[in-house]
């Protein structure tokens, strides 16, 4: 982490607008809620290498269907791929993590036959966090909740700074949050390509705000040293080989993009290796040694506790829920993302690795299903069952 001067005292005193501190930016991060912050200037001195590997990755088609990753300028260039493209006013970034980690229940832990797994950055959202004019308590999008908190920080900014320009962005903005974190110092890209904090481990939520205010010149950020190692546990863990070498993940074989981003059948090579996801995978992040649960803590942060019914939830209570039981039980939360349809085709491939013939009702209405992505599941698994079955009688 980066050492600077002290912030001003008296930023009209000196005229001219004064420059950004670490410490006091990374003070009013916390204040307004987050675990921990960074602070960079603009550009920041990798950017050329981060908008090489950025371009190379699209270009190789590692993005999938996320064609927003793919926008461009009128010179057709990729606007995520540089900071100055989209935002040729920013002069410093500070890069604000939020850790979500409310248990030390991981996907690689034993858990009851027939249930699912849903990652755990979208289990956040506690139902005490926010109450609707009618009264009911619903969970909060981690999105509204972080974006609340950068605006705060903005907020106490401009009461020190005066006017400056600015944009806060959690995960929806055109720009690379791992990037702009490893260089403000909070951590560095893992073999698993998550950024990993050496203390926090990579269990958080990155949230960005762009800043017209130029970052003090005794800033001296430094990108911390890669401490992976020689351990692979991350590459070696995949199910469906997406991290296809170390540092470098291949988006249409992740589980994640598979299970949340995708649209339409997942390609049956690779539904096998889903396994029990029904949504994101932490399969990665779960065996890292950074994440161990005796080196890792447990966030105090009540909005993005986990919700306990949805840790190891049963596929048949899922399986039972219908498009408006989704509504309900999901508002509010990042499942919504993924879609009733997409949902339940995640929960048709876990029902066909689960080996339980229970779900074959479920699967059997799902086999003639309009939508292809959620036939397509549910014909691959029904045949999964039967085989296992038929095998069972042979063997007696």
């Amino acid at each position: 982490m980066s050492s600077l001067s002290s912030p001003v005292s008296n930023p009209s005193a000196a005229g001219a607008q004064p420059a950004l501190v670490l410490d006091r930016a990374r003070a009013l991060a916390r204040e307004a809620g987050f675990t921990e912050a960074g602070l960079v200037a603009l550009p920041y001195a990798e950017e050329a290498r981060d908008a090489s590997r950025f371009e190379g990755w699209i270009q190789a088609g590692r993005a999938g269907t996320m064609r927003y990753l793919e926008r461009t300028d009128e010179d057709g260039r990729l606007v995520r791929a540089r900071t100055a493209l989209p935002f040729p006013w920013a002069r410093s970034a500070i890069v604000c993590f939020a850790l979500y980690q409310s248990q030390k229940i991981r996907s690689i832990d034993p858990a009851p036959e027939g249930s699912g797994w849903i990652a755990r950055y979208a289990l956040t959202g506690s139902r005490s966090s926010r109450v609707h004019p009618d009264g009911v308590r619903r969970p909060s999008d981690y999105h509204k909740v972080l974006l609340k908190r950068l605006k705060a920080l903005d907020a106490r900014l401009h009461e020190e700074f005066g006017a400056f320009e600015s944009r806060a962005y959690v995960d929806t903005g055109p720009v690379v949050e791992r990037s702009l974190a490893v260089a403000a110092g909070l951590g560095w890209t893992g073999k698993n390509t998550c950024l990993i904090h050496p203390k926090l481990g990579s269990y958080g939520f990155l949230a960005v705000l762009l800043t017209s205010l130029e970052a003090s010149p005794t800033l001296k950020t430094a990108e911390l040293p890669d401490r992976c190692g020689s351990c692979t546990r991350c590459i070696e863990a995949c199910p469906t080989d997406a991290l296809i070498a170390p540092y470098q993940m291949d988006a249409t074989r992740c589980i994640a993009y598979l299970t949340i981003e995708h649209k339409g059948p997942i390609p049956e090579h690779l539904m096998e290796g889903v396994g029990r996801q029904v949504f994101g995978c932490d399969i990665c992040q779960d065996v890292c040694p950074w994440n161990a649960p005796r080196r890792t803590p447990i966030t105090a942060d009540t909005d993005l506790e986990a919700r306990p019914e949805l840790i190891n939830p049963t596929l048949g209570w899922l399986g039972s829920l219908d498009e408006q039981a989704f509504e309900q039980q999901f508002n509010g939360s990042p499942v919504r993302r993924t879609g009733f349809l997409g949902l339940r085709r995640n929960i048709a491939v876990a029902m066909g690795n689960s080996g339980q013939q229970r779900f074959l009702p479920w699967l059997e209405a799902w086999a003639a299903a309009a939508d292809s992505g959620l036939r397509t599941a549910a014909q691959w698994a029904l045949g999964r069952l039967r085989s296992a079955s038929d095998s069972d009688r042979r063997a007696h």
